[in-house]
């Protein structure tokens, strides 16, 4: 929902429901005006005195459900997925962002940084497919959109030939975050023997000559990686207010070199000592809530709770399965490794600080875009009923527990 659309949405009130500010859970109500939050009310008397000003004002009852801001999910490659489902099985660009845009409210996300990989073969293979995806979503956010779609642009930089394609995207805003990764294995999430080549094999279903072939050119392009390149496209990126993450740091010398690169966001550091040199390097560092929700690192590296209860992780990204993210903040609220107005500040607020949106969305503020979500809980597991993004309600379910 892109703000040009907003002036002509009637005023809207979301009342009776837990709203979690920043630093608290408060029993208000949140008024809104033109897709933006107008004022947040306390008391029977300040909601009718608004009312009485907003006469067309229509009605959202959250019946002492918890209201959320809407979540920011700053990487989540599941739209690769979407496109290719299995190895070598295309879906057409334009039916998998549809397709997969209309799921993302139903989690109570309302901004997606959608993650695309340059210039590695474990997933969307070819150049081709990426550039095509970039385009379409520029051209589709610019049309129309459910959610408020963003593009995270995920490099290999090993990949020298993709510098051009990067150094494109980033001159025209063609994306919107920045990340530099390093697949090759023998370091970072590879770093156990063998293990890139499991991957690869049960990814993309190739034979172990084909991934011998993807593990020899890999190593040799890594010998070419060109640091004052890579500094060259971070100069770019900041010129143009755009953040750059890093990518599976595994050591206090990677943190030190992502740092060299321009780096803000440390993504998915590998071991807790990692994690709380680039916290203590000013570096924002981002954990996957699939790793809260289940317990574990599906490869065996950081627990991403013990990072978080250490203080060495402030932001939650869905990775690659977007309905954990809701089910990571009340999880960490739970088991309490932090309060809740904490943990969803991890997926919404922080996320907008790491990448420069905070004054817009993030967070339940006057002046804010109105981007909301109503939680009720089935069973002990948080589920969403209600999603407003910009103002207007884009989701939401009759039924009722």
């Amino acid at each position: 929902m892109e703000d040009r659309l907003l002036a002509n949405i009637k005023p809207l009130l979301v009342a009776n429901g837990k709203v979690v500010l920043p630093d608290q859970v408060a029993d208000t109500a949140v008024a809104v005006v033109g897709g933006r939050i107008d004022r947040l009310l306390q008391g029977e008397e300040a909601v009718d005195s608004w009312l009485r000003q907003h006469s067309s004002a229509a009605i959202i009852d959250a019946e002492g459900k918890y209201v959320l801001p809407g979540l920011i999910d700053i990487h989540c490659d599941a739209i690769e997925k979407e496109v290719q489902p299995r190895p070598n099985t295309l879906f057409p660009l334009n039916m998998a962002l549809l397709e997969f845009e209309r799921k993302l409210p139903v989690h109570g996300i309302t901004t997606m940084y959608h993650s695309l990989s340059l210039g590695v073969g474990l997933s969307l293979r070819g150049d081709h497919l990426l550039t095509g995806m970039v385009e379409h979503m520029n051209d589709y956010r610019g049309k129309r959109s459910v959610i408020r779609n963003r593009i995270h642009l995920r490099f290999e930089v090993s990949h020298m030939a993709g510098m051009p394609i990067v150094e494109r995207f980033l001159k025209e805003k063609a994306i919107d975050y920045l990340s530099f990764m390093d697949h090759s294995p023998g370091q970072g999430q590879y770093r156990e023997p063998g293990s890139f080549e499991r991957y690869v094999m049960k990814n993309q279903g190739v034979s172990q000559e084909e991934v011998r072939v993807i593990v020899d050119d890999l190593i040799h392009r890594r010998e070419q990686v060109n640091a004052s390149l890579l500094q060259e496209l971070s100069r770019l990126a900041a010129a143009q207010g755009i953040a750059i993450a890093s990518h599976d740091d595994d050591s206090v010398e990677k943190v030190e070199q992502s740092i060299d690169y321009g780096v803000s966001v440390c993504e998915f550091p590998i071991n807790l000592e990692t994690a709380k040199f680039a916290t203590a390097r000013g570096l924002r560092v981002c954990v996957g809530a699939p790793n809260v929700v289940r317990g574990a690192s599906h490869d065996k590296n950081l627990k991403a709770v013990d990072a978080i209860a250490a203080g060495a992780a402030d932001i939650l990204c869905s990775d690659y399965h977007p309905s954990s993210m809701l089910a990571a903040i009340f999880k960490l609220a739970e088991q309490e490794v932090a309060a809740l107005p904490a943990a969803v500040r991890m997926a919404s607020l922080h996320p907008a600080q790491a990448l420069g949106v905070d004054g817009e969305l993030g967070s339940i503020e006057v002046g804010k875009a109105a981007d909301v979500v109503i939680v009720d809980h089935y069973e002990g597991l948080p589920f969403v009923t209600d999603t407003i993004i910009g103002g207007q309600c884009v989701y939401r379910s009759s039924v009722r527990y």
